[in-house]
């Protein structure tokens, strides 16, 4: 019984109803199961057969091995078929009022012979009794629940010499049919679990409950027009009432008070492992253990749908109520005589699944890489499935679990994920707005090259004739000082031409060696700085530092910059110059004290001919040209300005960024 080398694939993941939520990890009690890629997945090597994972599943992606199919062939066959159904039969099909109606159902399925497990529960809870009698300080744990013994087998096996060596009702009624009707007869047993389906090679076939109810959908079978029929002899008494909570105990009516019993019953996924921890180590060893895998076989996985567990222990108990009144105890105690020579010995082979277990130093750095340091990061969430940080460490190492499971650590790198994102943004929301005023810089060059073509020519012809008259006019002639005037704009126009033509001019950078503190120096020299201006020139301790950059383009840039932030000072203020290296730049930055730049007008600066000085003060072309420079040395030029006094002193920093070769 229970060859370790005898493994059905008992549970398949549909891998596209499977959403990733971790609840069959979290429920598994074997942790059987291992998540490849988001995906989980059964390992039937390591599965105890409980069905937790078929039960939680709320998107049906775990599905159990059907035995429909393989059922109709063996009743279609020649022989005889009997069925043996689980003592928890009422508690699923609670619509039949009378068993009897059941038991026509199930012939009219087709079996030959309808016999009641409860009989061999009898049978196994008299062996039980002995056992539980006996003097001695041996204690057991009950083995009548396969997925317990499975899970002993596999991941306590040192715990197997306290088995009980009594094979399961299943088991027991199974030997009881062939003693009656031959050992040709083949056996299919009906019931809740899903762990029988894997337990003995002594029965043909497995149904649960649920697929007993799909095979008589698929019959059109009518249960209101079935004959009905009593259970084939022998006659099931207390073992009826095997399948709820104490079953076993209330059988052969054993107490388990607090001052008499000797007996811990412990059911469902958490307290048949706790039981089982504190059993080995010692700290109940003086007491016997009935345990369940789940909370009692009324809530097998095997059952259908949304039964609730008072319910379904009350349909049991009026069924056994109502057997009782009516029970023949001379002809049940005549058959217990009867099949009291049957073996019901059973042996356990150990089918160690345990991995070994991760040294100290693997598991810190596994929890290193979720971000798991310090006290504090261990959450123990059970997110992930695990109930502790450290047990889904030791998971991942075991290759059963993904570092992505951990819910906090995926949080965090989502979080960074969308700054990183809008950081991204914020540059891709700059580059497109130095796209589109280069593209606007472009059409504006063009515009400004064809004017400043038209304009120079008869310009020049008007300064030249202009300067003419005024060399020839007396000074103290009447109209001298009006044509002085014309003299004047038209060399202010011949300017604005120049500066037209110095946008529009698709000039090409000529690095040359330079050295950065003389061409600032050359830029303060080109401008006339009031007494009422401090000027204060860092260069942030670099000594002499030299770059190739173009020398007369950056200087006009320079001094477009100076000067605007001198005439931003008309009170006077302080202005400061720096240079700086940083990540491979050399950077610029020209700070005033000045009015600063308003808001509205700080997308606009760029703009060829849009100025914010009165008329005939500014053409509009210093920054304009001043950004095309930058650009052409493919730089940055950014600018932070503040014009409210309140939030601190007001003034404007333009910074320019300028890729740097060294000599």
């Amino acid at each position: 019984m229970n060859n370790a080398d005898d493994h059905k694939k008992l549970l398949i993941t549909l891998k596209d109803r499977c959403r990733v939520c971790y609840t069959c990890v979290r429920e598994c009690p074997a942790k059987a199961i291992k998540i490849i890629n988001g995906q989980a997945e059964v390992l039937i090597q390591r599965c105890i057969g409980c069905g937790n994972c078929t039960r939680v599943c709320s998107q049906g992606a775990k599905v159990y091995s059907r035995s429909g199919m393989q059922v109709a062939d063996l009743i279609e066959s020649p022989g005889q078929v009997a069925a043996l159904v689980a003592p928890s039969f009422p508690a699923e099909f609670t619509e039949i009022d009378d068993y009897r109606r059941f038991v026509g159902m199930m012939r009219k399925i087709g079996f030959d012979n309808v016999f009641e497990v409860g009989f061999g529960a009898d049978l196994v809870a008299l062996e039980y009794k002995k056992i539980l009698e006996e003097k001695g300080e041996k204690r057991y744990i009950s083995s009548d629940c396969p997925a317990i013994v499975n899970y002993i087998r596999k991941y306590h096996p040192e715990l197997i010499p306290s088995l009980a060596g009594i094979v399961s009702p299943m088991v027991a009624m199974s030997r009881v049919v062939k003693k009656k009707l031959g050992n040709d007869v083949r056996i299919v047993f009906c019931g809740p679990c899903i762990a029988k389906k894997d337990e003995s090679q002594e029965v043909d076939e497995v149904l649960t409950f649920a697929e007993v109810r799909e095979i008589v959908k698929e019959r059109g079978i009518d249960i209101k027009n079935v004959t009905p029929s009593d259970f084939d002899p022998p006659e099931a008494g207390k073992g009826a009432v095997f399948p709820i909570s104490r079953g076993l105990l209330q059988t052969v009516d054993i107490k388990d008070n607090a001052f008499e019993g000797n007996i811990i019953v412990a059911e469902g996924r958490a307290d048949f492992q706790e039981a089982i921890k504190e059993f080995e180590a010692g700290l109940i060893s003086g007491q016997h253990l009935e345990l369940l895998c789940c909370e009692g076989c009324i809530m097998g996985p095997g059952m259908s749908e949304g039964g609730k567990h008072y319910a379904r222990r009350s349909f049991v108990s009026n069924y056994v109520r109502e057997k009782i009144k009516k029970f023949d105890m001379t002809r049940w105690e005549n058959d217990i005589r009867e099949y009291s020579t049957i073996d019901l010995r059973s042996e356990f082979i150990s089918d160690d699944q345990r991995l070994p277990t991760p040294s100290v130093g693997e598991i810190r750095k596994e929890l290193e890489k979720m971000g798991k340091v310090d006290a504090r990061d261990f959450l123990n969430c059970g997110a992930c499935g695990y109930e502790s940080c450290e047990e889904h460490a030791i998971a991942i190492i075991e290759g059963l679990a993904e570092i992505e499971m951990c819910l906090p650590m995926t949080i965090d790198k989502l979080h960074n994920s969308i700054n990183d994102l809008a950081v991204t943004n914020e540059k891709l929301v700059s580059v497109q707005q130095a796209l589109k005023q280069s593209e606007k810089l472009a059409s504006m060059g063009q515009l400004s090259a064809g004017i400043a073509h038209e304009l120079n020519n008869p310009l020049g012809v008007v300064i030249m004739y202009s300067n003419i008259l005024l060399d020839e006019l007396p000074k103290n002639a009447e109209s001298y000082s009006d044509l002085k005037l014309i003299v004047e704009q038209a060399n202010r126009c011949k300017k604005i031409v120049g500066g037209l033509l110095n946008f529009a001019r698709k000039n090409q950078v000529n690095p040359t060696e330079v050295k950065l503190e003389r061409i600032v120096r050359h830029a303060l020299d080109a401008i006339i700085i009031p007494e009422n201006i401090e000027v204060e020139f860092d260069l942030d301790g670099m000594g002499h530092p030299t770059a190739m950059l173009d020398s007369e383009q950056i200087i006009q840039a320079l001094t477009n910059l100076i000067k605007n932030a001198v005439e931003a000072m008309p009170q006077g203020g302080k202005l400061t110059i720096s240079i700086k290296e940083e990540n491979g730049n050399v950077e610029f930055r020209i700070i005033d004290t000045g009015t600063g730049i308003c808001e509205e007008d700080r997308d606009k600066i760029f703009e060829p001919f849009y100025t914010t000085k009165g008329i005939g003060k500014g053409t509009g072309l210093g920054l304009a040209t001043t950004y095309g420079i930058v650009k052409m040395h493919n730089g940055q030029i950014s600018v932070d300005s503040n014009t409210d006094p309140e939030k601190g002193e007001t003034g404007t920093k333009f910074i320019v960024k300028l890729p740097a070769i060294h000599v």
